[in-house]
């Protein structure tokens, strides 16, 4: 396998979007997410129309044994990762206190302990062989906190921190850590999270415009892309640094009702 890209969350949104652009590149590919049936779909799609070859891991990112795992199985392979993708992630709405605990946590493992040690994994060889990218997705959620999702923007608030530093850690090397801050977005995770109900996600942006300002950036150098935000959400983030913080937790907690149920007559 050559110019090797591994991608977490790679069964839908984002994370298929960013295996398809990596496959059009005649780049080979390490695939990984819970549903095996669709991983193996994806390989035959990619494998077929781009000549390049898909390893396909089946697992579950919020048991904690899942990212040493993998690395494992790439080790066993003798497989090379020269691009890291840490795509993988998810939310939930609801206030602290009426949210399943084992929800939470599981985010927490997924969003943050996962991306964390798969990037401590890989980029020890990345050095050593002086070159490498990795794209860890965040969200522009990591730039203000979130009311009805304080756990989720709380995560990505880890994520964008962690690849910033990450990136001037190896600045003197030819590895290069960017950060993608997506808006809302064309996914599954809208509806998984509720948060395609909320007024948030009235403009949303497709998964493969998102994947692509990603990978370029990542290509680039970049420390950092954000990408598809409405009015709204852009100028509520610059106001973010000038406005009182009480008034954007406010707006952000409004943006992030869901919608009472409506009475029948």
């Amino acid at each position: 396998m050559q110019q090797v890209g591994l991608i977490t969350g790679a069964s839908s949104g984002i994370g298929y979007e960013l295996a398809k652009i990596h496959a059009s590149k005649g780049r080979d590919l390490i695939l990984v997410a819970r549903r095996a049936t669709r991983l193996a779909e994806i390989k035959l799609e990619l494998e077929t129309k781009y000549g390049i070859e898909v390893m396909v891991i089946a697992k579950d990112l919020s048991l904690e044994s899942s990212a040493d795992e993998i690395y494992q199985e790439t080790l066993k392979a003798n497989i090379q990762v020269e691009y890291l993708f840490n795509n993988a992630g998810f939310g939930g709405m609801g206030t602290v206190a009426e949210r399943k605990m084992q929800s939470d946590i599981d985010m927490i493992k997924v969003n943050i302990v996962a991306l964390t040690k798969l990037t401590k994994l890989y980029l020890p060889e990345m050095l050593k062989a002086n070159k490498g990218r990795i794209l860890n997705t965040s969200s522009t959620a990591s730039l203000i906190p979130g009311p009805n999702q304080a756990v989720y923007y709380a995560s990505k608030a880890y994520v964008t921190s962690f690849t910033n530093a990450l990136a001037y850690e190896v600045i003197e090397s030819n590895v290069r850590v960017t950060a993608l801050l997506p808006g809302p977005t064309e996914t599954e995770f809208g509806r998984i999270s509720q948060m395609n109900e909320t007024s948030l996600f009235n403009k949303t942006y497709s998964a493969y415009e998102v994947a692509l300002k990603g990978y370029k950036a990542m290509e680039a150098g970049k420390l950092e892309v954000i990408t598809g935000t409405s009015k709204t959400q852009a100028l509520l983030l610059k106001l973010s640094a000038i406005v009182p913080k009480k008034l954007v937790l406010t707006q952000v907690k409004r943006m992030q009702q869901l919608p009472k149920p409506k009475k029948n007559n």
